[in-house]
């Protein structure tokens, strides 16, 4: 909701009149000088909508505020000019509305235009997010980034690396909306009050590393050219891509990163693209990867979660080469979920292996629900459930 400044008005006002602390204030108008703004500047006010309201007989603006848990001053503030002493019947006011229920529904299909139209929906409401793209996949769609805080603690959390797990998705999307209700509306998840969260973490989240996949599992082969015929190809004529886990040009994006990628390479049954599988010709070849990894060389992350499916795991070390931290956390985030830790498997070249071998901090792959790739959606609730302790205790343990 975007309010115009009056004479003497302070975020400190604006904090009073709708609840909002002063922080998502503050981080939702980067734009302004928070100290002194000026009049006529126009701000966000996050966790709000200005909805229009036809006055009825009887309506006041004192009674409209007070339905509503809000001040008058609020309803003067995003109607300027307006006479409160002669509200007339059937004129068309503005009442501000608090945003107490998620936009997002993860419980559904949940394509890549679903995804960034709630991104779209859920920078609109809270301002204080920031968002960008990080890179583009092989058909031009972007791989967006969501970040969240002010803490020094620096978490990444992604879903989707493979196409028929894209499920993760809707787990972290619904996670990230149900964080930003108990922000800006100060109820708790899990009995956690999260604004301390918001001080000790900085969260950067990519939910859909591979967007040209998961459409093509849940929407069937692209129109675009040379690709179609490929992927059509590659999966034998079936039209039936509920098993594909690779990308669009066939590669399996969770086996291109360069940690022991040799090894792998070799003893992959697929020699050439296929569903699943295929690491490719060389580590680091596809863009959604290539965008991946330098993320997060460039952002210093303490810790990252990878999000697949299914198994009821979370895998943990590599190589030896894991800190003794990750035992602590992954010990905690076992209890909140009952997932398996598993400290070794034999597997290479993923990107939890490949961020442990570089960074020497934990990384966490964490496999969600049980059962048959793609899990069903009656699974949806039962994952979200369980998956959620773990998403907090990333940002506080």
């Amino acid at each position: 909701m975007k309010v115009t400044v009056r004479p003497g008005d302070t975020f400190w006002h604006y904090s009073q009149l709708f609840a909002i602390p002063m922080h998502l204030l503050i981080d939702s108008n980067l734009h302004v000088n928070s100290t002194n703004l000026q009049v006529g500047t126009e701000v966000n006010i996050p966790g709000f909508t200005l909805n229009q309201y036809e006055v009825t007989n009887g309506d006041t603006l004192w009674k409209l505020a007070r339905s509503r848990t809000l001040v008058t001053d609020a309803l003067f503030l995003v109607n300027p000019g307006i006479d409160a002493a002669n509200l007339q019947v059937g004129q068309t006011i503005l009442l501000p509305e608090r945003i107490v229920q998620p936009i997002v529904n993860g419980n559904r299909k949940y394509t890549f235009a679903d995804m960034m139209a709630d991104i779209a929906s859920l920078k609109a409401i809270y301002p204080f997010l920031q968002t960008g793209s990080i890179g583009k996949s092989v058909l031009g769609k972007d791989l967006p980034e969501i970040r969240i805080g002010r803490g020094t603690k620096r978490v990444h959390w992604n879903g989707s690396f493979h196409a028929n797990e894209w499920i993760t998705t809707n787990v972290i999307m619904t996670f990230l909306n149900e964080y930003l209700l108990a922000l800006t509306n100060a109820t708790p998840i899990r009995g956690f009050y999260v604004e301390p969260f918001y001080f000790e973490a900085f969260l950067s989240i990519v939910p859909m590393v591979n967007p040209d996949g998961v459409d093509l599992v849940l929407e069937g082969p692209p129109e675009q050219e040379p690709y179609r015929q490929e992927v059509i190809d590659i999966n034998n004529g079936n039209l039936d891509f509920k098993d594909w886990k690779a990308n669009i040009r066939g590669i399996d994006l969770n086996n291109q990163f360069p940690a022991n990628w040799d090894i792998e390479k070799k003893r992959k049954e697929p020699k050439a693209p296929a569903p699943r599988d295929y690491p490719g010709d060389a580590p680091l070849t596809e863009p959604e990867v290539t965008a991946i990894e330098e993320l997060t060389r460039s952002s210093d992350f303490d810790r990252v979660l990878a999000f697949h499916t299914q198994g009821e795991v979370i895998f943990w070390g590599y190589e030896g080469l894991e800190p003794p931290e990750a035992q602590i956390l992954v010990n905690e985030f076992s209890r909140v979920s009952g997932y398996r830790a598993v400290r070794y498997v034999d597997s290479h070249a993923g990107y939890k292996d490949w961020f442990i071998q570089e960074f020497r901090r934990p990384g966490f792959t964490f496999e969600l629900g049980e059962g048959v790739n793609p899990l069903p959606l009656t699974q949806f609730d039962e994952i979200y459930q369980e998956t959620l302790g773990a998403f907090l205790a990333s940002l506080y343990m």
